[in-house]
């Protein structure tokens, strides 16, 4: 909640916000890991108030973030995200003598995120809007349209009993300006 006024508060709004994860369990076919999240802005406000998705343009692997998508690459002010890492457990590996021996793991994720942003809140819509970034003199922020960001890949786990190697690839928004269509990711976590 921000209120005008309150401590300084230059803006009267409202967001709400709500997560749920479930891991299911597929017996001997491993495991799945999803998370569904969600978010509503309320009022009107400037962009560093919205809703800017977890992006990631490092190298490492994040489980909660969109790996091939750029710092403030979007905002919004409303949104729903859908992750899901599903965690073979060695079902197809453990079919490969040399694989099987090597104890590896794979893994196949998704992430979707589709949101919007009201006339309100978009500077293309109202010029009285604080302007969304810029680099290099391109325009480096966009609200989305009604096609959804997508991203999935494969892995493998278990390599040295602690890293994870992911292979992405990028579906959605590629005309954007500066993006990775592909990457590979490493992820280190002891006791996989």
């Amino acid at each position: 909640q921000g209120f005008k006024g309150f401590l300084g508060g230059q803006y009267d709004f409202k967001n709400l916000e709500g997560n749920i994860f479930k891991r299911f369990y597929l017996s001997q076919f491993g495991y799945a890991d999803i998370t569904l999240d969600g978010g509503y802005i309320f009022g009107k406000v400037p962009y560093p108030l919205l809703a800017l998705p977890h992006a990631n343009q490092t190298y490492g692997y994040q489980l909660q973030s969109y790996n091939l998508m750029n710092f403030l690459e979007f905002a919004n002010d409303h949104y729903v995200s859908l992750m899901g890492d599903y965690y073979l457990n060695g079902f197809l590996f453990n079919k490969i003598p040399l694989l099987k021996k090597l104890k590896l793991r794979e893994v196949v994720e998704g992430k979707v995120l589709w949101g919007g942003l009201r006339n309100e809140n978009n500077p293309a819509m109202n010029p009285n809007q604080m302007l969304f970034p810029t680099t290099n003199g391109l325009q480096s922020t966009f609200a989305m349209s009604r096609v959804p960001y997508v991203e999935g890949g494969f892995g493998i786990m278990n390599i040295f009993k602690i890293v994870r190697i992911d292979y992405i690839h990028r579906f959605t928004y590629l005309n954007n300006p500066e993006i990775a269509k592909n990457g590979i990711r490493v992820l280190i976590v002891p006791g996989f």
